[in-house]
């Protein structure tokens, strides 16, 4: 599996059939101003909640690939007003199969609302199983205790985490979580993009190694293996 990253929460897997965006925000984002977004290629973009700085690139990589959009029912509705009538909408403890696997729509502690003012229906997460393996991308949140059901119930190989405190978790309750979710392998995201969720890197790689747990924080513009 090929994960790429284009800056904040923004990640593309890719299995080598099939690729998934989630979050796409990159063309307003100056540490990402070398990314073209006419060279993402995606099938499907999954849209955690409405705030801006996980959807403003929606529109443009949608008509660029023809893909399908992934989200909550408000969010689909939004984006169909919009033209892009190609959506699948889903709710809390929904579960789908789709071409590349299945995607399940889980909790998120946060708030959602377009930049028009209208409502973004609830946030959430994702529990994604492609080609073999399982992950979480969990999309804006806080610690809360509905993460120990995936750690009940999934058996994930990595997670995607926010990590930049202030909107989200931070870096001690993400340790939290990765505990609560029982994976071992953590993806940080949502950091260092704006002032209010600046981080210490080093101290952030100190704290998680301490707990026993990976912590990966990927260069934008960047690609791993997994």
């Amino acid at each position: 599996m090929k994960i790429n990253y284009y800056g904040h929460s923004t990640f593309q897997v890719s299995d080598g059939d099939y690729s998934l965006l989630f979050d796409p925000f990159i063309s307003p984002n100056e540490l990402a101003k070398d990314i073209d977004l006419h060279e993402i290629k995606c099938d499907y973009l999954l849209i955690s909640h409405a705030h801006q700085d996980h959807i403003v690139d929606v529109e443009q990589i949608a008509k660029n690939n023809d893909c399908q959009l992934i989200s909550n029912y408000e969010i689909i509705s939004w984006f169909a007003n919009k033209g892009l009538e190609n959506g699948h909408p889903m709710n809390h403890g929904g579960s789908w199969n789709f071409d590349f696997g299945s995607v399940k729509y889980v909790n998120a502690v946060h708030s959602s609302m377009f930049p028009d003012g209208s409502y973004g229906g609830n946030p959430g997460g994702f529990v994604v199983k492609m080609n073999g393996q399982s992950f979480y991308y969990a999309g804006d949140t806080t610690l809360h205790e509905d993460m120990k059901l995936l750690g009940k119930y999934e058996n994930l190989d990595y997670a995607f985490l926010p990590i930049g405190d202030n909107f989200t978790m931070g870096i001690d309750d993400a340790i939290v979580a990765s505990e609560y979710i029982g994976c071992k392998k953590i993806i940080g995201m949502h950091f260092n993009t704006f002032p209010y969720i600046a981080i210490d890197t080093e101290e952030a790689m100190r704290k998680f190694k301490d707990a026993g747990i990976e912590l990966i924080l990927m260069e934008i513009g960047s690609q791993i293996n997994i």
